[in-house]
């Protein structure tokens, strides 16, 4: 009995030291989100107008993606991709929600299983920090979408130093932040209060699992940046360049401040860090010369909306001391949608539970384990098709930016710029892409989500009829009434 006991006992000790193993090999996962960055305003991507020594520390430690890409070219639609961790036309988040807390059907569909919940399952602690664009009603709060902690803004946007509860609701600028689910406000510059709340998360948590998305709104507009860092960057001649640089600036210096926390607490080693834009910078239409944050994707073709690299190949980085090489370069393509099972697989989780995670674990390609491609082929979509584009592992692109044109092919390691189409030489190739593209599309659902400009008019003219309505019923009845 007692070598019986023994024999327990040592096989309890044993068990709970492999226990103590593997979770001491998991990594911590942080994921730092700019908004509208452009390929080109990073020193690791080439900047030098723009400082960004934390970014470009990040990029020496670990890994820079030359091909990375985001799930769509403009805000909403990107994020639901990358936290579900599959393509959002999956379950029809294809363009940007309006701020509306009391629309419940205006958001991330609550059946998709966010990754944070599958990281929530085996032990993570989960906080989000920053921009939230999923939906505003309680249906798609953070709280109820895998996040144990949530601080900032649940709109597509904000002012960077006032909050003002008198304003005019309508894209919610102005509007107060929260805290778990509590009015919450922020002291000066948002971009520095959302990087010291997420500092606090991380001292909070660093001795458990823990996982936190710190989603910065910058550089998207308003162009707003403190004085004094402006004034670091005299030497840019246009304003309007001058102010966003400064907006970069903060931003970097907030992920600076991310990862000093993170060594500070001796977790930095074992934490993978991710930096990534959501899409593009935007850039000046023909339509519309003002538009845009004077951001640079240079080399590449377009930005925000366009479906050429200048709207969806992102500045993007990988870093893990002891789990990824330093100072690497990874040419082949990537997406953003990546990030979730690599994270969930990296963990221990489940990522091929319904709905199964559609991305690839890049950290054996990184190592040299897995050799090849991530992916065969990538693809977009906009205006529920009319618009779209595929990208082979070889870098041979189809896509069609302009309905009202044909598909143009491009091979974009001798053509970044996207500037030679040489769909006329390769009609047989334009014929196999589009063919997998639509194989690809058949999987989708329709889009569910108003566009914002649409459902602001739909909202306008709903309270306008309303109102006459109202008033109609109230003449009818006061006539009614003077009868009898």
């Amino acid at each position: 009995m007692k070598a019986l006991t023994k024999k327990f006992l040592l096989a309890s000790l044993l068990a709970c030291v492999v226990a103590e193993c593997v979770a001491e090999t998991r990594p911590n996962i942080v994921v730092i989100l700019a908004d509208d960055m452009g390929y080109a305003d990073a020193g690791f991507n080439g900047a030098t107008d723009i400082r960004t020594p934390n970014l470009d520390r990040l990029a020496e430690s670990g890994v820079v993606f030359t091909s990375g890409y985001c799930n769509h070219p403009f805000c909403g639609p990107s994020r639901a991709a990358l936290l579900a961790g599959r393509y959002q036309h999956r379950f029809g988040f294809e363009h940007n929600p309006h701020y509306d807390p009391g629309n419940p059907h205006l958001g991330i569909d609550p059946n998709e299983k966010l990754f944070p919940a599958r990281l929530q399952e085996v032990g993570y602690t989960t906080g989000g920090v920053g921009k939230w664009h999923l939906g505003a009603a309680a249906p798609f709060n953070p709280l109820n979408r895998g996040f144990n902690y949530f601080y900032g803004f649940l709109g597509g946007g904000h002012d960077y130093f006032r909050i003002d509860l008198s304003a005019p609701l309508d894209t919610a600028y102005l509007t107060g932040l929260v805290r778990n689910n509590k009015p919450a406000g922020f002291e000066g510059y948002l971009t520095t209060a959302l990087s010291r709340d997420a500092v606090e998360f991380i001292e909070r948590h660093c001795g458990e699992p823990f996982f936190l998305y710190v989603a910065y709104n910058a550089p998207h507009s308003p162009l707003q940046a403190p004085a004094e860092t402006i004034a670091k960057y005299g030497h840019i001649v246009d304003e309007k360049r001058r102010v966003y640089a400064a907006m970069v600036d903060e931003m970097d210096r907030g992920v600076g401040m991310v990862i000093d926390s993170l060594e500070r607490t001796h977790v930095r080693d074992n934490t993978l860090v991710f930096f990534l834009s959501d899409n593009g910078g935007p850039q000046p239409m023909s339509w519309n010369p003002n538009y845009g944050n004077s951001s640079s994707n240079a080399p590449l073709r377009g930005g925000k909306t366009n479906l050429y690299d200048g709207g969806i190949r992102v500045p993007f980085v990988a870093s893990w001391p002891v789990g990824l090489p330093a100072g690497k370069k990874f040419d082949q393509p990537v997406i953003a949608l990546d990030i979730a099972r690599t994270a969930v697989e990296l963990a221990g989780g489940d990522a091929d539970s319904e709905p199964a995670l559609e991305g690839v674990n890049l950290a054996p390609f990184l190592r040299g384990e897995s050799l090849g491609k991530p992916h065969d082929l990538l693809y977009w979509r906009d205006l529920g098709g009319a618009r779209w584009a595929i990208l082979t592992g070889e870098g041979t692109k189809c896509v069609v930016d302009d309905p009202r044109r044909a598909p143009e092919v491009y091979h974009l390691p001798n053509d970044i710029g996207e500037t030679t189409d040489r769909s006329s030489e390769v009609g047989h190739e334009v014929a196999r892409l589009r063919a997998c593209w639509r194989t690809w599309d058949a999987a989708n659902t329709g889009n569910r989500i108003v566009p914002a400009h649409d459902y602001q008019r739909l909202q306008a003219d709903f309270f306008q009829s309303t109102a006459t309505a109202s008033e109609a019923d109230w003449h009818s009845e006061r006539e009614s009434n003077s009868r009898h």
